[in-house]
């Protein structure tokens, strides 16, 4: 509602934001959404990068926790309508006190993780653009405790995106479904999956800087095809893009579960077993 809202209010002013929107060039939307949600476009033919995307999730329903991911990635675009990313994972844990998980503080190699993201519909040709994009990925340590497993995780996405002002106001919206396998040394293997959608709105206030808000909604099950509903939950919260230089950028957001609940006995308010109550995003990319 929150963000319908906000988009309502963008689309009256935009008589105003358009008579300086030639002052503007293009940017590519993939980032500005501050990387929960992601834009549909990809790198030009030929452009290579790294990247480094970190993601911390921040609080359980006792006892301090937290947990993060970075990701080293090589990115690369062989083609218009094609681009891949690939590289090593280390996770941090600093858990203490929370029921049901043991306390660790660790630092430690978990994996590896892959993007292959493919434009499906041109925005330009098309009123949006829309790219679908498949992310293999192989961890050592369980992403929510810590402890020693092997996981393997095939998150798929839906990414499609518009602009409500011509270069200066976007709208974009991802769908999500994420299988995953997981098994601790000596017991069978144990499915689970996550499916959600998103919706995110920016505005870009100077040439190289874009704000903005995100509102994701997930549902965790046990099973791969959503066999056993075990809670669900609703992230909102503040995003930033700021392109640093030519060949640099940088995108945040930080998001906090409003609404959720989590299966019973006792059903409770907010599902803080699948998800944590905050989690924080931070990207940066050098492109060479």
């Amino acid at each position: 509602m929150g963000l319908g809202l906000a988009a309502a209010i963008l689309v009256g002013a935009a008589p105003t934001l358009a008579q300086d929107a030639d002052a503007y060039r293009s940017i590519e939307t993939k980032y500005i959404f501050g990387d929960f949600t992601i834009g549909s476009s990809t790198d030009k033919v030929g452009d290579k990068g790294f990247e480094l995307e970190s993601q911390s999730d921040i609080g359980k329903r006792g006892g301090r926790y937290f947990a993060n991911e970075t990701v080293l990635e090589f990115e690369y675009a062989p083609t218009k309508y094609l681009q891949i990313e690939a590289g090593p994972t280390v996770s941090y844990y600093n858990i203490a006190g929370v029921p049901g998980l043991g306390d660790r503080n660790m630092l430690g190699v978990n994996g590896f993780e892959a993007d292959i993201r493919s434009i499906i519909l041109e925005r330009g040709l098309w009123p949006f653009g829309l790219t679908g994009s498949i992310e293999p990925e192989y961890h050592s340590l369980d992403e929510t405790s810590g402890q020693a497993v092997t996981n393997y995780g095939l998150e798929n996405r839906l990414e499609a995106d518009t602009e409500l002002v011509k270069n200066r106001v976007y709208l974009a919206f991802n769908l999500l479904y994420e299988p995953e396998t997981t098994r601790v040394v000596g017991s069978s293997w144990q499915d689970e999956s996550t499916i959600g959608g998103s919706s995110a709105l920016a505005v870009r206030i100077l040439p190289n800087v874009v704000i903005g808000a995100d509102l994701w909604y997930l549902r965790h099950y046990d099973g791969a095809t959503f066999d056993s509903f075990t809670g669900d939950t609703v992230y909102l919260g503040p995003t930033l893009y700021w392109h640093i230089k030519r060949h640099m950028l940088m995108s945040a957001a930080w998001e906090t579960q409003v609404a959720g609940r989590e299966v019973g006995p006792p059903a409770l308010n907010l599902d803080l077993t699948d998800f944590s109550h905050n989690r924080a995003k931070l990207l940066f990319e050098i492109e060479f």
